[in-house]
């Protein structure tokens, strides 16, 4: 019974121990390193929503980060090349007659407004899934399976991954980046701004540090 009872308990520890192992692959950002990191981060925001114009700061956050586990996962999940993303999708067949030329101009209209609400659509469907630059990815939660199969995915899809820390307080450290209570996992999307450049500068120069031995993020 006693041998039973100890295979349990190893089996029961294991996801922790594997959970453990993937902080140390990836960044781990915790105590100061981790305000660090948030601060300058929330800097870039507020530096690129100068150039948003009118558009609401919700539309405008969504445009900029994957918000939530579901949307991260569905990123990744859908991630697809751009030779893929041609336009025969939105291009349907036109079959003209010159005996009627009123009915082919009915058609060509027909065909122009059925692509141009498919354009739309698709322009909105692809923007919320614009390939991710990193993603940051609360380690300290209660239930962390919700979040353990991000970093496998992130790994096949060589998406840069970034964990948070903070006492079991990650998901509302994390969650005042986007202005809400709690965020589980964020995906910064590629969209060449001031945010991507501190991420690249956090993810490729994390050996340079400063003189209290934090990551030198301007």
């Amino acid at each position: 019974m006693r041998r039973r009872n100890k295979k349990t308990r190893n089996s029961l520890e294991a996801p922790k121990s594997s959970f453990n192992s993937q902080e140390q692959q990836y960044n781990l950002y915790e105590g100061e390193r981790l305000a660090h990191l948030l601060k300058s981060i929330e800097r870039e925001i507020e530096l690129a929503k100068h150039l948003k114009g009118a558009l609401p700061d919700k539309i405008w956050i969504k445009q900029q980060f994957s918000i939530g586990v579901n949307d991260v996962t569905r990123v990744l999940e859908r991630m697809l090349p751009g030779a893929e993303l041609g336009s025969s999708a939105l291009d349907p067949p036109i079959v003209c007659s010159g005996r009627n030329a009123s009915s082919v101009q009915l058609q060509m209209n027909e065909v122009t407004e059925h692509r141009e609400s498919e354009a739309t659509a698709v322009s909105e469907d692809l923007e919320s899934l614009v390939d991710p630059f990193a993603i940051l990815v609360v380690s300290d939660c209660k239930s962390r399976w919700m979040t353990k199969h991000i970093p496998k995915m992130a790994s096949l899809k060589k998406v840069p991954l970034i964990f948070v820390k903070d006492k079991k307080a990650g998901s509302s450290r994390l969650g005042e980046l986007v202005k809400l209570k709690t965020a589980l996992a964020i995906g910064v999307k590629a969209k060449g701004n001031g945010i991507n450049k501190l991420m690249e500068k956090i993810l490729h120069d994390s050996k340079t540090v400063d003189d209290n031995g934090l990551p030198e993020v301007s």
